[in-house]
């Protein structure tokens, strides 16, 4: 758990009281790689934290096609968090690209807590407003005006996060064909 309350932490510190009430609420869990965490239509109830391994946050398009929106790595926070705010069923999925470990907690007692201590409500506060306004708002601009050249440019520079990745992933996150992906490739020789 040390690793999950450092990276807590790091939004804003937590009382020792807090911490304990948190690690309390907290289970470890391992799935195997193709494992779905959360499916489209059922209720997210559970915030996770990976301690290990690489998540997926995809939707599915009227063919069938997975389209993946985000990949989390180590140390990153994933919960289909709009769902859980608004109690409605999830239109992502959160799947297992590799074999992961991952710190459970559920929404509602997390919430419960948030209630109770005031320092927990804090690092929610610095946590969402980092990766939901800070994070997220150049990545919908890239969306809108960057070309999908652009955006693969930008994902292979984070090296670590690209090496994991299979091809089919990348080229769903870009919104383009596997062939369209080959192309853009070939032309930048990378």
């Amino acid at each position: 758990m040390d690793d999950f309350l450092k990276q807590v932490n790091s939004y804003y510190p937590l009382s020792e009281q807090t911490a304990d009430a948190v690690k309390a609420i907290c289970k470890i869990q391992s799935f195997k790689k193709n494992d779905l965490i959360l499916s489209a239509g059922d209720r997210a109830r559970y915030y996770y934290f990976i301690r290990k391994g690489l998540l997926g946050y995809y939707t599915v398009d009227d063919d069938g096609h997975a389209i993946f929106k985000l990949f989390f790595e180590e140390n990153s926070f994933v919960a289909s968090t709009s769902a859980i705010i608004e109690n409605k069923p999830s239109t992502f999925s959160i799947v297992a690209l590799e074999d992961c470990e991952l710190v459970m907690y559920t929404a509602q007692a997390f919430r419960e807590l948030l209630v109770k201590h005031h320092d927990l409500a804090l690092f929610q506060i610095h946590y969402l407003e980092k990766n939901w306004v800070v994070k997220k708002e150049p990545l919908e601009i890239g969306l809108k005006w960057d070309t999908a050249k652009i955006r693969y440019i930008k994902l292979y520079e984070n090296q670590k996060l690209y090496q994991r990745l299979k091809q089919h992933h990348i080229a769903s996150y870009l919104g383009i064909t596997p062939t369209q992906l080959s192309r853009i490739r070939k032309e930048l020789n990378f």
